[in-house]
């Protein structure tokens, strides 16, 4: 089976980012044939500064190689170093009903949140359908809020296959597992859209004071609270060893402790588990050749299949001659 999936270098990768998709790059690496790649074209909707999306695209190739994306079992690539997508989004485009587009929810959320509704945050699913229509993929992993995107990227291929000949496969969402249970330091969904991130390779003095200014109940130290209706808890489920769960369940249940000792634990937790990720990008960055060819040869191998797909579709439609 073939896997892809995109990030968008729009800001630092989080923890949700981490728990809610990158974890699970990492496993279908190992199973499956995977293409994962940085979507700095989809990015460009939000980001106006050439450089600050320079410097974001790279640190996102460096946090993805150090939380253990392995390029000679997975695809690594930059969406814009394979310009045969662009290409196919406009074919796709020509027969998009206007219709579709506008029913999608991630257009109507952002317009209400009064994001600038242009003509790339309108037509952000055809490009997100030739993302993955190019490279034949069978699963695309994501969360509960993308499960729509790819219901478009189904409709517009069947629509194409019907109008001229079957040659684009149909993918399925693969939902990832704890894709919404990851709080911020509000107790919400952690999103960059809601100021709540608690950075993955942030200095750890300031992650920890993050960490121990989550926001919490009111509820007196001597009661007795149930562990798994508390972020806190959610939280360190996420990183802690099974030993220092129970005893941190053990005490919620007993009572008679305060949330920063909960606090302390999960950033001790969060230091010990991202520590060898963090020794690994501090190796990447003395590296930055070698970065740069892990994407060239990412981008060398996906074009190779994004132009087999492209030069199908040419041909269906009546763009080239017959081969």
């Amino acid at each position: 089976m073939r896997v892809l999936s995109g990030i968008q270098p729009t800001g630092r990768f989080h923890w949700g980012n981490y728990f809610g998709a990158i974890r699970q790059y990492i496993d279908l690496q190992n199973e499956h044939d995977s293409y994962y790649f940085i979507a700095n074209l989809h990015a460009l909707t939000t980001i106006r500064d050439a450089a600050l999306l320079r410097s974001l695209t790279h640190d996102a190739a460096l946090d993805l190689l150090a939380l253990g994306l392995d390029p000679n079992k997975a695809t690594l690539y930059v969406q814009s170093d394979v310009p045969e997508v662009s290409q196919l989004t406009w074919i796709l485009m020509t027969s998009t009903p206007m219709g579709l587009l506008e029913r999608c929810v991630s257009f109507k959320e952002k317009k209400e949140r009064g994001i600038a509704a242009d003509a790339g945050l309108f037509t952000y699913p055809v490009l997100m359908a030739a993302d993955i229509l190019a490279y034949d993929a069978n699963w695309v992993p994501v969360g509960q809020d993308q499960v729509q995107h790819i219901e478009v990227c189904r409709d517009l291929a069947k629509s194409f296959n019907h109008k001229f000949s079957e040659v684009f496969v149909l993918p399925e969402a693969r939902l990832m597992a704890d894709s919404a249970k990851v709080p911020g330091t509000d107790g919400e969904k952690m999103s960059k859209s809601y100021d709540n991130i608690i950075s993955l390779f942030e200095e750890e003095k300031a992650a920890r004071k993050k960490i121990m200014r989550i926001q919490t109940d009111s509820r007196p130290m001597e009661d007795a609270k149930d562990p798994e209706t508390d972020h806190l808890y959610q939280l360190l489920k996420l990183m802690a060893s099974p030993e220092e769960l129970q005893e941190m369940a053990d005490l919620y249940r007993r009572g008679g402790f305060g949330y920063g000792q909960v606090k302390k634990a999960l950033a001790d937790a969060a230091e010990k588990f991202f520590a060898p990720a963090r020794e690994k990008r501090r190796e990447l960055e003395q590296r930055p050749d070698t970065v740069a060819d892990i994407l060239r040869e990412g981008a060398k191998r996906a074009r190779v299949q994004a132009a087999a797909v492209l030069a199908r579709a040419e041909e269906a439609c009546g763009l080239t001659a017959p081969s």
